[in-house]
């Protein structure tokens, strides 16, 4: 089991927990970045195919999500660039429902959230 300290940065290092504080908007903008949606996609090219994960929070740690979902699913894993400048987590192989499994087994996505915020997209 990862440890989700280390999972997550400091959030008020994020300036947003002062905005609430001085124009009584921090909140809102806390709960708009909390309900981003994840999108997993599925894409087969040949006899290879690929996971890819898009839209996880910016106070996440990208980097060691990746490495977990290395160990986790026995996996390569890379994380890119995608056009929009977000930073994409591409595994090796089908594992659609064993990324959304990690993610509210790690609690960074609760159970009531899942249906909302995490999109599947390709075989299910």
């Amino acid at each position: 089991m990862v440890d989700n300290e280390l999972i997550y940065s400091n959030m008020t290092s994020s300036g947003l927990s002062g905005l609430s504080d001085i124009y009584g908007i921090g909140n809102d903008i806390e709960r708009e970045v909390q309900k981003q949606k994840v999108h997993i996609r599925f894409q087969k090219t040949g006899p290879r195919s690929i996971t890819i994960v898009e839209g996880l929070e910016d106070d996440l740690d990208i980097k060691r999500i990746a490495r977990a979902f290395k160990k986790s699913f026995n996996c390569a894993s890379s994380i890119h660039i995608d056009k929009a400048g977000n930073e994409v987590i591409k595994l090796q192989g089908n594992h659609l429902h064993d990324v959304r499994d990690w993610l509210i087994q790690q609690e960074i996505i609760t159970q009531k959230e899942a249906s909302d915020r995490i999109v599947i997209h390709g075989l299910l």
